[in-house]
């Protein structure tokens, strides 16, 4: 496998990934959801989390699986190392967050259904979040939304500066790092095919009927599909499925979609340079970065309208 040292992630970080990231910043309100975060959330009860409740994977446990991730985070010149857990979750799945203490969680939905390399294939594309420092703005994403649709508009009051808008942005930010994901998998895995039939089994592959699925009609599949914006109105339909036409957001762009993204880089001259090793090299831990930048009086104002917030809940419960 090769090994890419030095490799800073804006060598491989798919231009759609930058354009959303410098949309999401722009909007009103990002500003203010990046120190309240900053200032609210804390990881290290997620990790308490893992460790109490998920086997953490290392030289002695699930090694394969181990020695794998250590390969992926070498050829990515990833330091210091992040931790990686195994959940028991039939569903096939994996994320990656973590500031300080980046990690990887990979459900043994995953390990039952995909093989080796497509495995590496996984590790490696969790592990493209962390280079590129996605993880801070996806946890980012998901406390801001959490916390508008849990407890309401008034909820640390971000109420006033969480727009629709904004919310969008970040939805489709999340689906854009993605694809800078999928080419960290390609540059470590070093072949396509894993890459894509990792992400045609995570869609609907199938343990029993392994023997009848097809990677080539699964490309077939994804050719079809970019045909279809042909007629503008399909295009149409797509916008309003990923934006929740159907109950929810999308996170994720569709499998087909990444097949075809990735697939025209594995052809591109970008591509074929990194691999000779003529790529952009730095310590850059990524794009992005949020910092704290709030008074002690409007924390002071924050904690009291969490405080009457609280006692409005109580009394509701009380029904009084």
């Amino acid at each position: 496998m090769p090994t890419y040292k030095g490799i800073s992630s804006e060598a491989f970080r798919h231009p759609l990934d930058r354009q959303a990231e410098q949309a999401l910043r722009s909007l009103p309100g990002f500003d203010f959801v990046a120190r309240k975060f900053v200032e609210f959330f804390a990881e290290r009860p997620q990790l308490v989390y893992l460790m109490g409740n998920t086997i953490q994977v290392g030289p002695r446990q699930y090694s394969t699986i181990y020695q794998m991730f250590r390969e992926c985070v070498r050829d990515l010149d990833i330091y210091p190392e992040p931790a990686l857990f195994l959940e028991q979750n039939p569903q096939a799945n994996s994320y990656a967050l973590g500031q300080e203490h980046p990690y990887i969680v990979i459900n043994t939905g995953l390990l039952d259904l995909l093989n080796e390399s497509e495995i590496r294939a996984v590790l490696a594309h969790e592990l493209g979040h962390i280079k590129c420092n996605h993880t801070i703005l996806i946890q980012m994403a998901m406390w801001t939304m959490s916390a508008a649709s849990v407890i309401g508009e008034l909820t640390l009051g971000i109420g006033n500066f969480v727009s629709q808008g904004l919310i969008y942005a970040f939805y489709e930010w999340r689906r854009k790092a993605e694809l800078s994901s999928d080419r960290a998998a390609l540059l470590v895995v070093d072949d396509l095919n894993p890459v894509m039939s990792s992400m045609m089994k995570i869609s609907g592959g199938s343990i029993k009927y392994a023997n009848e699925c097809s990677l080539q009609e699964f490309i077939r599949q994804s050719e079809n599909y970019q045909a279809l914006d042909t007629d503008g109105l399909n295009q149409v339909y797509k916008f309003l499925i990923y934006n929740g036409a159907q109950g929810t957001m999308l996170s994720h762009p569709f499998a087909v979609e990444r097949v075809h993204y990735l697939r025209e880089w594995a052809v591109s001259e970008e591509y074929q340079q990194i691999k000779q090793g003529n790529y952009q090299k730095s310590a850059a831990s990524g794009a992005v970065e949020v910092t704290a930048e709030t008074s002690q009086n409007e924390v002071d104002a924050l904690h009291h309208q969490i405080e009457e917030l609280q006692r409005e809940i109580d009394r509701l419960k009380r029904g009084t």
